[in-house]
C-alpha cells in the first residue's frame, strides 16, 4: 500500500524541515568555536530547544498519517532520550560534573534525536511494512 499524496507531500515537508534545523544547528552553533560570545550554559540550553523544535516538527507530520504507531514511535524515543538527558544535564548542573564518557552519551543522544535519519528511518520503516 502505498502514501497518499498528501502523506507524502506532509512526510517530505517534515524532512525538510528538520533538515534545515540540523544544518543550521550545525552551522552556526557546533561548528561556531568562539567562546566569548557562547558560555555552556547558553549552548545547552540551544541545543535542548533544537531538540524540542525536531521533536515537535516531526510529531506535527507524523501525527497528521493515518499511522498512529509511527506518532506513538517517535514520542517513546524522544521522550526517553530527552529525560536521559536533562537528568544528566541536571546532575551535571547542580551536584557533580560528568565524566567524558557520559557528556559524549548525551552529545550522542541530542545528535540522534535532531538527526533527519531517524525520521527516515521512520517513514522506510513505515513503508516496509504496509508493503
Amino acid at each position: 500500500m502505498k502514501l497518499y499524496n498528501s502523506d507524502k507531500a506532509r512526510f517530505i515537508a517534515g524532512l525538510l524541515f528538520i533538515v534545515l534545523i540540523y544544518s543550521w544547528n550545525y552551522l552556526y552553533f557546533k561548528e561556531y568555536k568562539n567562546p566569548l560570545l557562547l558560555n555552556n550554559n547558553i549552548r545547552h540550553f540551544i541545543s535542548f530547544i533544537i531538540t524540542l523544535a525536531v521533536y515537535f516538527i516531526g510529531t506535527f507530520h507524523l501525527g497528521k498519517l493515518k499511522d498512529t504507531w509511527m506518532s506513538s514511535l517517535w514520542h517513546l524515543v524522544h521522550i526517553s532520550g530527552m529525560v536521559i538527558m536533562i537528568s544528566l544535564g541536571l546532575f551535571n548542573w547542580f551536584i557533580l560534573e560528568l565524566n567524558i564518557n557520559l557528556k559524549l552519551l548525551v552529545y550522542t543522544i541530542q545528535e540522534v534525536l535532531i538527526s533527519p535519519v531517524l525520521y527516515v528511518a521512520m517513514g522506510l520503516l513505515n513503508k516496509t511494512l504496509k508493503n
